[in-house]
């Protein structure tokens, strides 16, 4: 099977292990939780989990990814010729996402300015599928993850900078200020007498998150100490290759996974309700 949403799914699985901290630490690959949970998404979709010899493991993922992205710019990580990946933490099934100076995914564009050039030129792409990533943590264990796809957690890309160039062009309307370009909202120069002080004028975003989101179609179980839930919209599950449907479809026949066809709300119109699968496992 390829290495995908659904290989993923298959990989935490078969391999259960939910104590980010004490596992990562004894093989040097983490010193935050926000790391370790990273290390964690790599190595499920990766196949890498049960390797033990570090050098193994990075030569496998170098293999699986064609990107391993930093901080300060989307996405965490790129699948080989698939999907982009980007990885949140949060402490509570009630906390949003904080994205900071970028806005909500629908898709990931290579002519996106909020991207590395390493991203832009990791492999031959124009756009790529995103998959959120979120994890809740607490202390030094993952209790809840979930993966969505910006496609059904997002609204299209013109909703944000729509609301991104009015803030901007407002601001830079405001007179007797001196203005200087800038990605950001705005950056304000010569604000006091000397002329040496400047003001930066930056959004930063935020989403609620995905339990919160689609808690019309999914809730956990309060009985048990780890949930996971993914939904992968009806026109992406087809894309994958019939072989792979079928070998995930009959893992999840013979596993504790359970799939479901659901109706999920359109981001960019709630009144269309499109078809999904929901997969969702407990333990």
């Amino acid at each position: 099977m390829k290495n995908n949403i659904l290989k993923a799914i298959i990989n935490l699985v078969q391999t259960p292990t939910f104590e980010l901290k004490e596992f990562y630490n004894t093989h040097n690959r983490a010193n935050s939780m926000g790391d370790a949970l990273e290390e964690y998404i790599k190595d499920i979709f990766a196949g890498t989990y049960a390797i033990t010899d570090e050098q193994k493991r990075l030569e496998k993922i170098s293999e699986v990814f064609s990107y391993l992205g930093n901080n300060s710019n989307p996405p965490d990580a790129m699948l080989r010729n698939g999907d982009a990946i980007e990885v949140k933490k949060i402490e509570n099934s009630n906390s949003s996402l904080a994205l900071n100076s970028s806005y909500p995914k629908h898709k990931l564009f290579a002519d996106s300015t909020m991207i590395s050039n390493h991203c832009r030129d990791a492999e031959e792409w124009n756009e790529k599928d995103i998959i959120y990533a979120v994890g809740v943590v607490d202390d030094n264990k993952l209790m809840n993850l979930s993966f969505v796809y910006g496609l059904d957690y997002c609204a299209s890309e013109e909703t944000y900078t729509k609301i991104k160039t009015k803030i901007k062009d407002g601001v830079e309307a405001i007179p007797g200020v001196e203005f200087s370009e800038t990605k950001e909202l705005g950056r304000v120069n010569k604000v006091d007498p000397l002329g040496i002080t400047y003001l930066r004028v930056r959004g930063m975003w935020g989403i609620e998150n995905p339990w919160t989101v689609f808690k019309y179609v999914y809730e956990k179980n309060l009985e048990k100490e780890f949930n996971f839930f993914a939904i992968i919209n009806e026109e992406k599950y087809a894309d994958f290759s019939k072989e792979d449907r079928k070998e995930f479809e009959d893992f999840v026949n013979n596993s504790e996974l359970i799939m479901a066809k659901i109706k999920i709300k359109n981001p960019d119109n709630p009144a269309i309700l499109n078809g999904a699968y929901i997969i969702t496992y407990s333990k």
